[in-house]
């Protein structure tokens, strides 16, 4: 379809998400006025969440129908599973552990947008049939995006070609991660001396394997770093909308505090570019003086 003949309301959802709904700065700042629980303010402004707490323990039953009734009815959820699963088990003998997880989560109903899968380093080829065999026992109806850390699903190999044709045959998603920003220049203080240590620097592949391409996008404190690596992003953002795929990106800062201005710049960003299939603004200023952001 030529774009002539596009609209926002004639393309698929993008799905803008941080790692975290709420943040006591916010208060002061982009969610400032609203009510102290922020993740309904949240969901007016945003339509997804990384949601990492599911890595590390599950919540109850209540508290998921909590999180439901909380946000709009086009609002996505994403939650990974848990860490037992991925790096404990390694995707062995966990049929139970996964029908738990998926039990506890089946509050959230269509509001659950995607599954997270972040395999660790050590999770090579040689275990792909791993993966095979956990894909296949999901629910047709789950969406899933895949996070592999281990150098050969990097080196445009027939290790990877396999890997993202696996991805293909179950109609999974391959989980893009983006930390040039993040490693771009000296490190301007502690916090992002400490965020390099702990997030992956893998070149940044950029395959679609299903409907609901994933990129993670991990910026650093000088906006225009942030800025000049986001700038292939809009392009191909706009792509997979025509294509009709439903992208998410998760926008990730130093200190997540800061990660909305982030997505802020993303979104004008694409709107300069696109603005007959604009999104939906978050109405933010320019990103607060350094003086108050540390």
């Amino acid at each position: 379809m030529p774009d002539s003949a596009l609209s926002a309301a004639s393309l698929p959802t993008v799905r803008i998400g941080l790692p975290v709904w709420q943040d006591p700065y916010w208060q002061s700042t982009w969610l400032a006025r609203q009510p102290a629980a922020q993740l309904p303010a949240y969901g007016r402004r945003l339509n997804s969440i990384e949601g990492n707490t599911t890595f590390y323990s599950l919540p109850d039953p209540q508290t998921v129908t909590r999180w439901a009734s909380a946000v709009p009815e086009h609002f996505r959820f994403t939650f990974k599973f848990n860490q037992v699963i991925s790096h404990e088990a390694g995707l062995r003998d966990c049929e139970a552990l996964v029908d738990q997880q998926l039990h506890c989560l089946a509050g959230l109903g269509d509001k659950l947008g995607l599954m997270l899968l972040q395999l660790p380093a050590q999770f090579g080829p040689d275990r792909l049939p791993l993966l095979a065999a956990f894909l296949k026992r999901l629910p047709d109806s789950l969406n899933v995006a895949v996070e592999v850390r281990h150098c050969a699903f990097f080196a445009k190999s027939d290790d990877e070609r396999y890997f993202n044709r696996l991805l293909q045959d179950h109609g999974a998603n391959r989980m893009i991660m983006d930390t040039r920003a993040l490693f771009t220049g000296p490190s301007d203080c502690a916090l992002v001396s400490e965020v390099r240590t702990k997030k992956p620097r893998v070149p940044v592949n950029v395959v679609a394997t299903g409907q609901q391409p994933v990129v993670r996008f991990v910026g650093n404190n000088v906006s225009e770093d942030n800025a000049r690596c986001l700038v292939p992003w809009i392009n191909k953002c706009h792509q997979w909308r025509t294509e009709g795929r439903t992208p998410y990106f998760f926008f990730h800062r130093p200190d997540n505090k800061d990660a909305p201005w982030l997505a802020q710049q993303f979104i004008d960003a694409y709107n300069r570019q696109y603005p007959d299939m604009a999104l939906p603004s978050l109405e933010l200023a320019a990103v607060p003086a350094q003086s108050a952001l540390f």
